[in-house]
């Protein structure tokens, strides 16, 4: 076992994020130092870890030793609290069991119809739009759509405008959480970001308590998400506490709504740029639907579809790195990593790994047939990261991504209105410059 694990100088390190970007230097860094190097960046050592074995010793053989600690303090701190992405320990083994079920692929079907509803107001309003000409930002369009469909979901009973201004709330929260993760002024400072960020976390718990003391007070049950969380009662009886009600609300919002948004706006890219599978798409779309709006009971004959839907997720996750931090002594790749050292896995890079991927930077779906699955590495892709911790959502995310190609494919083509887009880290997997695209109807 290596004690030494390879890795830039800081100041190389600091200079090249800063004229790369941190996803291009990362890749940089891999293909020179090899599947596990470190960065040391002034505030602290960080291992990060590409090979699928070492995804394997810290989500699934070492995960004793790994946990989300202090990496995860700003998250915590300002945007999700207890919530299930970021807790820890006993809370979050209660917290998963109690919501588990929501999210079972049976469990999320319950709210496929909220998905087709909101995707079937898009075609309209495309319609509109193809006639016009008009150029849209493709990311725009799907935030505006995933934000509704996660927000009717959690709360069925919001207005319009309440979920317009839910949303613009709680991205508020999520630009400055990710801003904090960075070099930033202290907090007892008064800044406008930091009046605007406290304005819209409190407008947001607001909104969640007044909802929850609503409901109690009425006594009614709507079917959605904020109901079942209400209504579930862990093993010794007990309901979930008022705060972490509000918690689990804005965590589910922010992972349920910018990840899937990234993920159908990089879809609409590669389709624009790749026609020979954007034809297949079509002609299996065509072939099962015709004229008609998908159902959920189609979603099994349009395999293609969802095979798609993976590719995207393998070449553009939404998150393209995630980090577990080291609460014991472990080893990863043979290296040894002491207590407090954040591990930072790059699903990006692994699903780009040689060794596992053929032509790795070439679009291609049949990597997700069933026959192509089979003999992977079983953590050479892990976009929902993998593990007991895996994404709750992910069946979730699958089942929306699924309809909304499948709805939306079926009408439009859209086209790039610039060059192919410039993937980059903004919290998320984003196009730098936006993703300015022209909806195009299928004739």
């Amino acid at each position: 076992m290596s004690t030494t694990i390879p890795g830039p100088h800081p100041i190389a390190a600091l200079g090249g994020i800063a004229r790369r970007g941190f996803l291009a230097e990362t890749g940089r860094l891999w293909r020179t130092h090899g599947d596990t190097f470190a960065l040391r960046l002034g505030v602290g050592d960080m291992v990060v870890a590409v090979h699928p074995d070492s995804v394997r010793d810290v989500q699934l053989t070492q995960r004793r030793s790994f946990d989300k600690r202090a990496s995860y303090d700003g998250v915590r701190r300002y945007l999700t609290g207890e919530g299930l992405i970021a807790s820890t320990g006993e809370l979050w083994k209660r917290q998963r069991k109690l919501m588990a079920p929501f999210f079972t692929p049976k469990g999320v079907l319950a709210y496929a119809q909220i998905i087709l509803d909101d995707a079937d107001r898009v075609v309209d309003r495309w319609a509109g739009l193809a006639a016009s000409g008009q150029v849209v930002d493709m990311g725009e369009e799907m935030m505006e759509l995933t934000a509704s469909i996660i927000l009717r979901a959690l709360f069925s009973t919001a207005a319009d405008a309440d979920i317009v201004r839910l949303k613009g709330h709680v991205e508020t929260m999520i630009g400055y959480t990710t801003r904090r993760m960075g070099p930033h002024l202290p907090d007892w400072l008064p800044t406008p970001s930091q009046r605007a960020y406290e304005h819209a976390r409190d407008e947001v718990r607001g909104y969640i308590a007044g909802l929850i003391a609503e409901r109690r007070a009425s006594g009614t049950t709507p079917n959605d998400l904020l109901t079942r969380l209400m209504d579930a009662r862990d093993d010794d009886g007990a309901p979930m506490s008022e705060s972490l009600l509000r918690d689990e609300s804005i965590t589910m919002f922010f992972a349920g709504h910018e990840t899937t948004a990234r993920t159908m706006a990089a879809a609409w890219a590669a389709l624009a740029a790749n026609p020979r599978v954007a034809a297949r798409l079509h002609a299996e779309l065509d072939g099962v639907l015709g004229d008609r709006m998908p159902t959920v009971d189609d979603l099994r004959s349009l395999p293609y579809s969802l095979q798609v839907v993976k590719e995207v997720l393998r070449l553009w996750p939404a998150a393209p790195f995630y980090v577990r931090d080291a609460v014991a002594e472990a080893t990863v790749n043979g290296f040894a990593v002491s207590e407090g050292t954040p591990v930072m896995l790059a699903p990006y890079w692994t699903h780009r790994h040689p060794d596992f991927w053929d032509d790795p930077e070439v679009f291609d779906p049949d990597r997700f047939s069933p026959e192509a699955e089979k003999g992977r590495h079983p953590q050479a892709y892990h976009p929902f990261a993998t593990g007991e911790r895996v994404c709750i959502g992910n069946h979730f995310s699958l089942l929306e991504s699924h309809l909304l190609l499948a709805v939306l494919a079926r009408r439009f083509a859209p086209r790039m209105a610039g060059a192919q887009p410039t993937w980059t880290m903004e919290g998320t997997l984003s196009p730098a410059g936006g993703l300015p695209m022209r909806i195009r109807e299928r004739t």
